[in-house]
């Protein structure tokens, strides 16, 4: 996380959900858990995150969504889904309008399992995600993925 340079951005998408998962991300930004101690700032604009994170599943009428907020995004970017309900589809799987979890509409880097997603875990599965983010950027600065402009070239 030392090799980070800049406070991550994150950017937070409730799918098809109870609620519970977004109530959890809230009480990460509240003094008890302050998730701002690591840098991360909450914003509401797609092109300024380095960070999605979605709860809840995906269905037919958000997918859409869900896509367009994930290609804004500028490069490098992590996903994390938070609750089973955004890994999976949880508890609404079965129903007709339900896709499944995030990961059948966008890649996702890491998942935070739990109905509803402790704190605790949400705010570690954040922390994981900028050990990805660190990863990504590298690959990026070594031309193996990518640029933030779509192509290949090593800027």
């Amino acid at each position: 996380m030392s090799s980070i340079t800049k406070s991550p951005w994150v950017i937070h998408y409730d799918g098809s959900s109870c609620n519970g998962c977004d109530i959890e991300v809230l009480a990460c930004l509240t003094p008890m858990y302050d998730a701002e101690r690591f840098g991360i700032i909450n914003t509401g604009n797609p092109k300024h995150a380095d960070i999605f994170l979605v709860t809840g599943g995906v269905n037919e009428q958000n997918k859409n969504v869900v896509k367009q907020i994930y290609e804004q995004m500028p490069e490098p970017k992590v996903v994390v889904a938070v609750g089973i309900c955004a890994c999976s589809g949880g508890i609404f799987a079965d129903c007709y309008n339900i896709l499944g979890g995030v990961d059948t509409v966008i890649p996702v880097d890491v998942y935070v399992p739990g109905c509803a997603a402790r704190p605790e875990a949400i705010i570690d599965g954040i922390v994981q995600g900028l050990g990805v983010l660190a990863e990504k950027k590298a690959k990026m600065d070594r031309g193996e993925l990518p640029c933030a402009d779509g192509c290949s070239c090593s800027k």
